[in-house]
């Protein structure tokens, strides 16, 4: 199984993309894929897992609208998420995805890190139209 400095070095290798992070607490980073966005990445070390987790936004404050938004949330993870889902906790939407870490390596973590972020990146426009709705 991977240690927390396992995943470190991961992170670690991340930042050759241009990548930065920073450890808020043991085992709890915070990664920026780019400084030119707002954009971060919760990744949590937690044995047996390790969690990848992006805050999207807010659930519109109109229920038809946080309704027709559930329901495109929920067809997303159907059709266009390779790795992680979409979810709803605290009225906010985020994107999660947990790796197992007996097996993980670096291609599976940065795999999973990269589909999400150019997931949400192609999702954000669309899912940005309901903020307006709030």
């Amino acid at each position: 199984m991977l240690t927390k400095e396992d995943i470190e070095s991961f992170l670690i290798r991340l930042s050759a993309t241009g990548a930065t992070y920073s450890e808020v607490e043991s085992g709890f980073w915070i990664v920026r894929p780019s400084p030119d966005n707002d954009l971060s990445i919760a990744v949590n070390y937690s044995p047996p897992v390790v969690l990848l987790r992006i805050d999207v936004m807010s659930l519109p404050g109109d229920a038809g609208q946080t309704a027709t938004l559930t329901r495109r949330l929920l067809e997303l993870n159907a059709s266009d998420l390779l790795h992680g889902a979409y979810g709803i906790q605290n009225e906010n939407i985020v994107l999660t995805e947990a790796l197992e870490l007996s097996a993980l390596d670096f291609e599976e973590f940065l795999a999973s890190y990269e589909s999400m972020t150019l997931s949400l990146a192609s999702h954000l426009r669309e899912l940005g139209s309901y903020r307006e709705a709030r």
